[in-house]
């Protein structure tokens, strides 16, 4: 199955099991030392024996002042041992290793704080990488080169793009320089081949050099175009790269969203560029941009538009992605949704040691996480059929134990098969419906249009009861809030209730602005009202990008500093920095937000019938659906540790 894309690939003395690769994510499983360690390790291996093709280890820093904390360094000889060891773990496995040789440019500042940042030219308070500077620089890609071939690697990727520092050489949209190195194109160019050549020299002749570069610079004024980035690698071909990696996206603009694309972008948004590339240059191209179903792998290569795929958060999500594909379990594959919420949004935030994923609570925690059967098998009453119900039921069906997953409606999914309705998201609405069809197959058992009450309880007597009843719209203390013209966002995204005209949505955060994309969706005139001073401020930076952009060309008007003091037939008032406003409109839909079902009779009914007591998800706080996964696959995990 899939003939294409499990054929072999051969580049000088790489040879390939298949042509998917597994590209460098970045992924803060490093320490403050930099070194590989046993969490990088798993999470790699974890996914060679899933049946990726090539694994590339990511973002590895060259140059030891402007290396941050928590990522990888190759920049001195110490690294060698412990990327040996990685590299030793991955062969045995049965996969091939390549390391993404990195200078960070400005985004390592964004990294780290404390390290040293290198920029084409002055920009701000940031002066500009001097002469010795970029001298040592060059120097230091050989020297990387020369330690990845001593560690073990089969390959190396050259990264230029996404505003790392030869990539900001590269493009006239951040390279300013008045001396050889910019200005015209071939200026530009100079210090990225400086640094090709230098890798090239301290790599042994059989071992291919892959280069990451960006497509075309997007939203930037000045940047590069498709016709540059072609020329370009025609000369870093003639430098020694072997393979072509394209990618997209930069950090200054809203090109961002390209980096890591959320749900909001389409399944291989960037394949058409690499296969121009490929075409104009004649080189072997790796194709990125949300390839994450095998169909679409397939056709891609099939038709010749690129030599290898890119196939990542989808690997995150699912490490035995590839090995399933292969052998025709489709329906068993987790897919990635393109949510954002553990790849980049938690990648992103200081305060997060890692990536996560919400479709795989287990990333990054492969070796503690593997699933043992139970020596001490369980009933588990689970009430609720969202993603936190069915995630314990699955986990606690493939530990074997008998869970009960009931849901007081009709269907499984809950709220996250209510985010499918909104306008880019059907992939939640797929992913939600998936997941109960895995849990049937598995053989839980599901009981349907089944509140879980205190009789049931007392009627099952469970070992256990996971509370996964979720959340419930918040509704306003305001006059007018009961009229028959308000509505509140779960029913609007259900379709129980459909307004039309003008349309007031009260909350400007995420479903609030995806509530009112809806609505303008199907006609209607929309107004968003919030109440702080950034409407879309509980999203991610990539989905706030798409959604914003989505707002504009929808013609909606979001306004913010308003609070809303009263609901009257006709319109909505507020006051706006101490000033009355009010709007006109035809309903008003309430979207401010989601508190946790009271639960209460259950916690009682389960302490008197002895049973486990764990309340997960939005039924213990509402937030996001990565938070209501991760509680739900620990709490199944650690069922047998409880006393």
């Amino acid at each position: 199955m899939y003939d294409t894309l499990f054929s072999p690939f051969r580049v000088r003395g790489m040879e390939l099991k298949n042509r998917i690769v597994l590209p460098a994510m970045g992924t803060k499983f490093a320490g403050d030392d930099k070194m590989v360690n046993d969490q990088l390790i798993d999470y790699h291996v974890a996914r060679v024996k899933g049946g990726t093709g090539l694994s590339i280890v990511e973002v590895s820093s060259v140059h030891t002042p402007s290396a941050p904390k928590r990522f990888l360094s190759i920049s001195e000889d110490c690294y060698i041992p412990g990327l040996k060891r990685l590299t030793d773990a991955i062969h045995a496995a049965g996969g091939k290793a390549g390391i993404q040789l990195w200078q960070g440019g400005l985004a390592a500042a964004g990294m780290d704080k404390t390290v040293q940042v290198l920029i084409p030219s002055d920009m701000g308070p940031i002066p500009g990488i001097t002469r010795e500077q970029m001298a040592q620089v060059v120097e230091c890609f050989g020297k990387a080169a020369a330690r990845a071939a001593k560690a073990g690697f089969d390959c190396v990727e050259f990264h230029c793009a996404h505003n790392y520092l030869p990539h900001s050489f590269l493009s006239g949209g951040i390279n300013h320089r008045t001396d050889e190195y910019g200005g015209i194109f071939e200026n530009r160019a100079r210090f990225p081949l400086e640094c090709i050549r230098a890798i090239r020299a301290n790599l042994p002749e059989e071992m291919p050099l892959l280069m990451r570069i960006d497509a075309h610079d997007d939203y930037l004024p000045g940047g590069l175009t498709l016709e540059e980035v072609v020329e370009f690698c025609r000369l870093a071909a003639q430098e020694g790269v072997d393979v072509l990696d394209v990618s997209r996206g930069n950090i200054l603009t809203a090109g961002l969203k390209f980096e890591v694309p959320p749900i909001d972008l389409p399944r291989g948004f960037n394949i058409d560029n690499a296969a121009r590339i490929r075409k104009e240059t004649g080189l072997p191209t790796i194709g990125v941009g949300r390839i994450n179903e095998p169909e679409m792998a397939e056709k891609i290569l099939e038709e010749g538009k690129v030599d290898l795929v890119v196939i990542g958060r989808a690997q995150l999500a699912d490490p035995e992605f590839c090995n399933k594909c292969r052998e025709g379990r489709l329906e068993d594959i987790d897919y990635c949704v393109g949510c954002n919420q553990g790849c980049y949004d938690g990648f992103a935030a200081p305060s997060v040691p890692h990536i996560t994923c919400l479709r795989n609570p287990a990333l990054g925690r492969e070796r503690e996480c593997a699933l043992h059967p139970t020596a001490h098998p369980r009933t588990v009453l689970i009430a609720g059929g969202g993603v936190a119900g069915m995630e314990a039921a699955i986990t606690l069906k493939q530990l074997g134990h008998h869970p009960i997953l009931c849901e007081a409606t009709g269907e499984l999914g809950g709220q996250f098969l209510l985010a499918g309705k909104a306008p880019r998201k059907q992939e939640m609405e797929t992913a939600a419906r998936a997941m109960g069809e895995k849990a049937r197959r598995l053989g839980v058992e599901i009981r349907l249009n089944t509140p879980v009450t205190p009789e049931l309880i007392e009627a099952i007597k469970p070992d256990a009861v996971f509370n996964c009843i979720g959340a419930e719209p918040l509704v306003p203390d305001i006059p007018g809030s009961d009229l028959p013209c308000v509505a509140d966002s779960h029913d609007v995204l259900g379709g129980r209730v459909q307004p039309a005209g003008n349309v007031v949505v009260v909350g400007g955060g995420l479903v609030g602005m995806e509530t009112a994309e809806y609505l303008a969706q199907r006609g209607c005139k929309v107004t968003d009202l919030e109440m702080g001073p950034e409407y879309c401020a509980d999203m991610g930076i990539p989905r706030k990008i798409c959604v914003t952009e989505s707002i504009h060309a929808s013609g909606i008007n979001p306004v913010t500093k308003v609070r809303v003091t009263a609901i009257e037939p006709g319109r909505v008032l507020g006051e706006s920095e101490g000033k009355p406003v009010e709007f006109a409109c035809d309903w008003a839909v309430i979207a401010i937000g989601a508190r946790s079902r009271n639960g209460q009779e259950l916690e009682q009914a389960s302490a008197r019938v002895g049973a486990q007591y764990r309340v997960l998800g939005d039924a213990f706080k509402a937030r996001r659906a990565l938070n209501a996964t991760r509680e739900a696959f620990d709490a199944a995990l650690a069922l047998d540790k409880e006393d």
